[in-house]
């Protein structure tokens, strides 16, 4: 697969064109999962600014998922007996993963970001292992997802699935631990050796003392003990005092303020727009710059600085569509999305096992880095696994009911019913609505419009003003368009968006 340059030199004026399904549809791929031909086409016309304010608008209102019924137990309240427990505690894993899959399908820009900070302030559920952490962390991410940077920062630092996997709930005065510290500004806020020193990471982690008082009974919050905090002096990026963790925030925000915002507005910038940012004509590093200053001005406020983006010519630029490979997530939900095929809670579930197979496992992220995405997705098994297992769903889709098929070519044609007889025609328009930019060439398009075809004679598409064939009415219509997806799915457009 050809990797993308960035050659994006627009700016982050708003786009004032009105959007054409093209441009909606990378708008939706890129804010969330994607959408259907019938949700792109309400917003055909549109202005961009108006369409984002109302994703916007819809993800500030959002109410995080309700509590389940297990969000504060402990382990008391699991059977003794090994076997009982770690069953019931699988299945309230599987129940809360389906009901955050079925967010991030149906609530766009508010889950879309819930996943990405869920990428950065990284926690493994298979090192702290506690269902009311894991149902504690995910909410810290929703409320907080579009919100303040810095009160995320200080929040997401004291959930307890952040205090075990970086083992915050060891760190006491007598032992202090260095992890949190350390991926506070190596991952979390400022980057890799940006701005601190080894000095700065051993007396940040003294400050963060005293979070330690883990109960008896094991799976319970974590408490501050005050006998456990250094109250010592301690040098922190340049300031001096008896800090604790409230300070170590402030300090951070106050001293750091700059470097903040612009690596955590690159990180966006990557995930939004083009993984390349540091291109060698310097025009991403524009856009973050630009972002980086509504981000201070706004005091680490998160949405405006993507409602900017978003609303942004940059974004909207020819040259930001197509270029980010899909991760497992956007393969199978993205086209669950586009292709409107019935589906229910086990068609969910089996998509988010897939992801898991091909390694982006729901709430487990192999590393404190997380998944590093884009071109890290593309190797040999992994394009194996995407074929084998996207050609076993469409065949599952069209066992449970091929006319389906038929009803999503139709609604992508605004000529496709009775009147056209055209395949080509019909194929083109099916084509570039699953694929962000189209196939490469003629020569390419020739062999998927050969596909579509089939073996269906070609008087059958020559019947003048009373067509032999249309995709409305033709018993092979269908299969047709089965086939072509099938054929579209393992091809390298397919892996982009």
């Amino acid at each position: 697969m050809e990797y993308f340059v960035n050659c994006n030199t627009a700016s982050l004026a708003p786009y004032t064109t009105p959007l054409d399904r093209p441009k909606a549809a990378h708008l939706y791929r890129r804010l969330g999962f994607s959408a259907s031909a019938q949700t792109l086409d309400l917003a055909v016309g549109m202005n961009a600014g108006t369409l984002v304010d109302s994703l916007f608008n819809q993800a500030l209102n959002q109410a995080p998922l309700a509590p389940p019924a297990w969000a504060n137990w402990n382990s008391s309240n699991y059977p003794e007996d090994d076997d009982l427990r770690n069953e019931m505690q699988r299945e309230q894993r599987a129940e809360f993963s389906l009901s955050y899959a079925k967010g991030l399908l149906n609530n766009n820009l508010y889950d879309r970001m819930s996943f990405f900070w869920s990428n950065h302030f990284v926690t493994e559920l298979d090192i702290y292992e506690c269902n009311p952490f894991l149902y504690r962390y995910i909410n810290c991410l929703q409320r907080n997802a579009l919100g303040n940077f810095k009160t995320f920062v200080s929040e997401i630092g004291l959930t307890d699935a952040m205090l075990y996997y970086l083992d915050g709930a060891y760190n006491n005065r007598n032992n202090p631990n260095e992890n949190y510290g350390r991926e506070l500004y190596e991952l979390f806020t400022l980057g890799e050796g940006n701005g601190y020193t080894e000095q700065d990471i051993i007396e940040t982690a003294k400050a963060l003392t005293g979070y330690v008082e883990r109960g008896e009974l094991g799976c319970e919050p974590v408490a501050f003990s005050a006998d456990r905090h250094d109250e010592g002096s301690k040098t922190i990026l340049g300031q001096t005092g008896n800090w604790g963790y409230d300070d170590v925030i402030d300090i951070l925000f106050e001293q750091r303020a700059d470097e903040i915002a612009e690596f955590i507005c690159r990180k966006l910038y990557e995930f939004f727009v083009h993984p390349d940012s540091k291109d060698a004509a310097g025009n991403a590093q524009a856009i973050i710059s630009g972002m980086a200053t509504t981000f201070v001005a706004t005091n680490f406020k998160i949405a405006p600085v993507l409602s900017e983006l978003f609303k942004s010519q940059h974004f909207f630029d020819d040259e930001a569509i197509g270029v980010i490979i899909k991760s497992p997530f956007d393969f199978y939900f993205n086209f669950l999305k586009e292709s409107g095929f019935a589906h229910d809670d086990t068609t969910v579930a089996s998509l988010v096992n897939y992801a898991g197979l091909l390694s982006q496992r729901l709430f487990d992220p192999f590393d404190v880095a997380g998944w590093q995405r884009n071109r890290q997705w593309i190797n040999t098994n992994f394009m194996i696994g995407r074929w084998l297992t996207i050609q076993t769903i469409l065949q599952d889709f069209f066992d449970a009911d091929d006319e389906q098929f038929r009803s999503f070519g139709l609604s992508i044609c605004s000529n496709c019913g009775l009147t056209s007889n055209n395949p080509d025609l019909i194929a083109r328009q099916i084509i570039d609505f699953i694929l962000p930019k189209g196939l490469l060439n003629a020569p390419e398009y020739e062999k998927a419009f050969a596909i579509f075809r089939g073996d269906i004679p070609p008087q059958y598409f020559e019947g003048g003003s009373s067509p032999v064939w249309t995709l409305a009415t033709a018993m092979e219509g269908p299969t047709q368009i089965f086939n072509l997806m099938q054929y579209l799915a393992r091809q390298p457009e397919f892996q982009l968006k």
